[in-house]
């Protein structure tokens, strides 16, 4: 048969996979697991691995060993004080800072569910994920307290622990930079009551009952829109996370190459799963030591905190490597170290995986994967990296695309990219029916429209839905709607994702106002009041209406239509 991708061939695309596996020395089955949970395989890198660097940011660096006992406090305060019990929801609402880490440890010594929460939220998105998660206690940074303080009365969290950014500095340098974040008018002002100092948890030393995971236990709950609609809660359990981890060491392992011990500078915040699988897993792992950026879109405070060092993994998406690339002092940094360069969460562009080779001597590994498979699916293997396709599926994930019909295709056919791995999610939380809709005889149906070409690489050619990618965050233009059309001059709009070239995708809404005075700078300001800032429209364009099917159903794919058509007429 002759293909979409003009290759003929009648080849089975898992047959193709299996095949690129086997070239490369990829186990074909899913390779066993590093320990029974992740709480086990952390206590294994405290007990071989104890002295050697976990985790640095704002230039101060933490061992395995000093990690874990920081942990054992705040573990130890959670159950004494909080009364926190194994299944209890904890969010954690922080940029990359080290108490992340730590709060993540001492939740997995008490057997809490984790709910990573964005710091850049909304009071509307909070409410949700919070009421939605059953979250009971919070972790969050001051800066984002003020909008936390107006959305906890809408929600069931009993207990609010409050950290600053300078909590775990040594003297002199944390009252030093106290008293000049203070000057400056930088330091939030906090209240008397209400709330739990971090620090205050950690003067706290106390005793908790052990917990030991099992493979089925849900680990995480990360938020995400999935495919379709409203933020849904996907249930990570310690099976599906330690499969992943698994996985991915094989792939990055490929050949006989050795990564213990690596450094990793790690820029994406560890609220994205991509980030905190990577940081939490495979750095424990391999007892890697990850440098933690609380703020990667600072360029010069970034190249500062790693000019010193020597890194062998790199870790970003396409849009910080732009930024990066940019910057000049960025470019004189020493690479010679660098061995891997991981590429996720959107979408990456050929000239700026050609740039960042010309500039690193590093070749970029784009992988691809969803929350829904916790989260990685495939990568492209060091040495053997294809660019512009996401490479092949990891060890133990078998693929298939089918078409609208459900027709299966073979190699160079294009259709929708089925996976099937113990990786996949155990489902969305207390959504039964969401979950049937993706999951299908163990088949989880991502929505990403792809082709698989002989050499068993998976190319991503559109997205099924019409979900956002901006900066590798998820956007979807339902939730974008609904809250827009909240707005008192707004009787319709229709959001849709326009190319760019440093954020992979930016947003773009339509409006139909009731209110002819109404402007594309009241509507950016709104936005901005209801939804985080990656979420809010780059352009707005005023229209009469929007193009509609015969049931009402507004038509995004015309409007994205009209967009590309304006485009190839500049061209």
């Amino acid at each position: 048969m002759v293909t979409d991708m003009g290759v003929s061939t009648s080849m089975d695309v898992q047959d193709a996979a299996v095949q690129a596996q086997l070239a490369i020395g990829l186990p074909i089955d899913q390779p066993s697991l590093p320990a029974d949970s992740l709480l086990a395989m952390w206590q294994q890198a405290v007990t071989d691995s104890g002295e050697r660097p976990a985790f640095t940011c704002l230039g101060q660096t933490l061992s395995y060993a000093e990690i874990d006992q920081l942990a054992e406090r705040i573990a130890g305060y959670f159950h004494t004080q909080l009364k926190l019990v194994a299944g209890d929801r904890l969010a954690i609402q922080l940029p990359n800072l080290l108490q992340y880490p730590i709060v993540v440890v001492a939740a997995w010594k008490l057997g809490l569910v984790i709910v990573n929460t964005n710091p850049m939220y909304t009071h509307r998105e909070l409410v949700h994920q919070f009421n939605d998660s059953g979250a009971k206690a919070v972790v969050v940074l001051d800066q984002f307290y003020g909008i936390l303080q107006a959305a906890l009365p809408e929600t069931g969290i009993e207990h609010v622990i409050v950290t600053r950014a300078i909590d775990l500095l040594p003297q002199p340098k944390k009252s030093l930079l106290a008293a000049v974040t203070k000057v400056l008018g930088k330091r939030p002002s906090l209240p008397a009551d209400g709330i739990i100092g971090f620090t205050d948890m950690l003067a706290l030393q106390s005793t908790y009952p052990s917990h030991a995971p099992v493979y089925e236990d849900i680990c995480a709950l990360q938020y995400t829109g999935g495919t379709t609609g409203v933020s849904k809660g996907v249930m990570l359990t310690q099976g599906s996370l330690m499969s992943n981890v698994a996985q991915t060491l094989a792939m990055i392992s490929a050949g006989g190459r050795s990564v213990q011990h690596f450094t990793t500078v790690s820029p994406l915040p560890l609220y994205h799963i991509y980030a905190w699988m990577l940081n939490m897993g495979l750095m424990p792992a391999t007892r890697g030591h990850s440098v933690l950026i609380p703020d990667p879109r600072n360029i010069p405070m970034f190249v500062g905190a790693i000019k010193s060092l020597k890194f062998e993994i790199f870790c970003g998406l396409n849009s910080l490597f732009v930024a990066l690339l940019q910057d000049s002092k960025f470019q004189k940094l020493d690479f010679s170290s660098l061995q891997i360069t991981l590429s996720g969460g959107m979408a990456l562009m050929d000239a700026v995986a050609h740039q960042w080779h010309e500039a690193t001597g590093c070749v970029v590994s784009e992988g691809y994967g969803m929350t829904e498979s916790s989260p990685v699916i495939s990568m492209n293997p060091s040495g053997s990296e294809k660019i512009g396709t996401a490479g092949i599926p990891l060890s133990g994930t078998e693929i298939k695309v089918v078409d609208e019909n459900g027709v299966e295709q073979q190699v160079g056919g294009v259709g929708e990219l089925c996976v099937r791995g113990a990786q996949v999610m155990k489902g969305y939380w207390q959504r039964d029916a969401q979950t049937d809709e993706v999951i299908v005889d163990g088949w989880l149906h991502t929505g990403d429209i792809v082709a698989v070409d002989e050499q068993g690489y998976i190319k991503i050619v559109d997205r099924l839905k019409d979900m956002i990618i901006v900066s590798g965050f998820n956007v979807y233009p339902n939730e974008l709607e609904q809250a827009l059309t909240l707005h008192p001059d707004v009787s319709e709009c229709a959001a849709i994702g326009l190319a760019d070239s440093k954020a992979g995708e930016v947003v773009k809404m339509f409006v139909v106002a009731s209110n002819a005075s109404l402007t594309a700078e009241q509507i950016i300001e709104f936005c901005k009041q209801h939804m985080a800032g990656y979420k809010v429209p780059k352009y707005v364009e005023f229209r009469n209406d929007l193009p509609k099917s015969n049931v009402g159903k507004v038509l995004r794919k015309e409007l994205k239509a009209e967009e590309q058509a304006k485009l190839e007429a500049e061209i």
